[in-house]
């Protein structure tokens, strides 16, 4: 703790020296008298009074707080406590005896309860009847959403639905004639915009930071198909799911994420276009999930010596690496090594466009795709597939929100299907009666009562012929184990 102290003491001390004498109270700073020491500072003021003011040189937001901030909500979130381990008291055990190593990997096999987690966020309200837009990880898990407004009225809130691939979800709560925002285009934006952000960075309801667009189209490490808004506007833990407006006061983006390797901001701030956010959003209404074209290919980014490569004029395009055994692209004719140069008539610029536009294409409709093979271009047309969702997050869907099982698993990668051994499952997130049984992420689902799973499908139909407890063989390191899992009451 201290050198954080002293770097606050070293900040302070810097604005004290910045504006000249004065002294700090209560966290305020109140300026003293003017004196000899600082005349000449207003002599040099008088003299450039014809200088243009520092206030006509920099933006005035205060016009788009007022108008938008009141749309603007708190959200907290009420989560199921994962279960933490708690070790058995087997006294001492023989390191030589057989079942050493799994009360070693296994020290959890007695969870206990604890407390709820509690999490903050924010949202701003699209309709004056109460819908509400947020991300989706700020009400991952919930058990409770609770909505606050600025005048201090609080909501119990309804999970209309949420989409974890777009980092969107939609909210609602039982009240009429609320203030809105006004939704604009993140199309229109260009790099260099003044950008603002509203929301509640630790739970500081309310706050306005702002910065400028840093860039457009941004692909992650996380491999989602969103082409994220980067700003360098000051983003931290508790705005996820606020507002970012431009100028005009409409809102532009979502802000989901920031890069950081404190865990606060550091000049990285990232947000879901708005015009996507929409798209999910009417999409989370009407239908209750989310519908995705997909193509079947993994992609690339073209650069010079790709281009040179596949004689290519300007590195543009998505090249394609891999071919689905299958997929709706194979089955088309597509190879790997061709460059898709245009979806649909729209010229592709870089690999990070190409996800958004397939995605945005109704399963099952076909799309004409420009491609250029050995140096010659041509047209392919393709009937495009869906995009399936490997994770799962429950076996069946209960009233609220959890899985009759808990847990949200996909299927082994090759390199961890070698180091495994054998077909399973990954747990990602475990909830719910896995979690109190112990299961924790990084386990692999191998069986259920005996049956080898290899798939979500399949496992999700072993837990629903299931009755009213399971038993699923778990690898942990280099250990395996049955885990008997309480599943509550049969499901007719």
């Amino acid at each position: 703790m201290k050198p954080r102290l002293v770097v606050r003491s070293l900040i302070a001390t810097a604005v004290i020296a910045a504006v000249g004498a004065g002294a700090f109270s209560a966290g305020h700073w109140f300026p003293r008298e003017a004196s000899a020491a600082t005349a000449p500072v207003a002599l040099a003021s008088a003299t450039n009074a014809n200088a243009p003011s520092a206030s006509a040189l920099l933006p005035d937001f205060t016009s788009i707080v007022q108008q938008n901030g009141p749309a603007v909500v708190n959200i907290s979130v009420t989560q199921k406590s994962k279960a933490e381990p708690q070790v058995q008291q087997f006294g001492k055990v023989d390191p030589n005896n057989p079942f050493f190593q799994f009360f070693g990997q296994f020290p959890g096999m007695v969870p206990h309860n604890s407390a709820p987690e509690h999490a903050l966020g924010s949202g701003f309200i699209v309709s004056p009847d109460g819908v509400i837009l947020t991300n989706a990880h700020v009400i991952d898990d919930a058990t409770e959403v609770t909505v606050k407004l600025t005048d201090r009225r609080e909501f119990r809130a309804k999970v209309i639905g949420s989409d974890k691939p777009s980092d969107v979800a939609v909210l609602k709560i039982n009240a009429t004639g609320l203030p809105t925002v006004k939704l604009g285009s993140s199309l229109t934006e260009k790099v260099g915009e003044w950008v603002l952000a509203i929301g509640s960075p630790f739970g500081f309801e309310n706050s306005v930071t702002a910065g400028i667009v840093s860039a457009k189209s941004r692909s992650l490490p996380d491999g989602t198909y969103v082409p994220f808004i980067q700003t360098d506007v000051a983003v931290n833990p508790g705005n996820s799911g606020g507002p970012l407006f431009n100028m005009k006061g409409e809102v532009i983006g979502i802000n989901s994420q920031i890069y950081t390797r404190s865990g606060g901001y550091q000049g990285l701030s990232f947000a879901v276009p708005i015009d996507l956010a929409v798209k999910v959003k009417d999409q989370l209404q009407k239908f209750g999930k989310v519908s995705r074209g997909r193509l079947g290919v993994t992609i690339q980014e073209v650069n010079q010596q790709l281009a040179d490569s596949f004689g290519l004029k300007q590195p543009t395009g998505a090249l394609v690496a891999s071919v689905e055994d299958g997929g709706p692209a194979a089955k088309a004719g597509i190879k790997a090594g061709d460059v898709i140069l245009k979806f649909n008539g729209q010229a592709v610029a870089s690999s990070s466009e190409l996800p958004e536009r397939v995605a945005d294409v109704k399963p099952g409709s076909k799309a004409t795709l420009e491609i250029s093979r050995n140096g010659a271009t041509k047209e392919i047309e393709v009937k495009v597939g869906e995009l399936k969702d490997d994770k799962v997050a429950s076996a069946d869907t209960s009233s609220e929100g959890h899985g009759r099982l808990g847990l949200a698993v996909r299927p082994l990668n090759p390199d961890e299907r070698q180091q495994v051994g054998e077909k399973g499952l990954v747990v990602e997130q475990a909830s719910g009666p896995a979690a109190l049984a112990g299961i924790q992420p990084g386990d692999v689902v191998l069986a259920v009562n005996g049956t080898p799973v290899q798939s979500v499908a399949q496992l999700r139909a072993l837990v629903a012929k299931s009755g009213k407890t399971l038993a699923l063989l778990i690898q942990r390191d280099d250990g395996k184990i049955f885990i008997p899992v309480d599943l509550g009451k049969d499901q007719g």
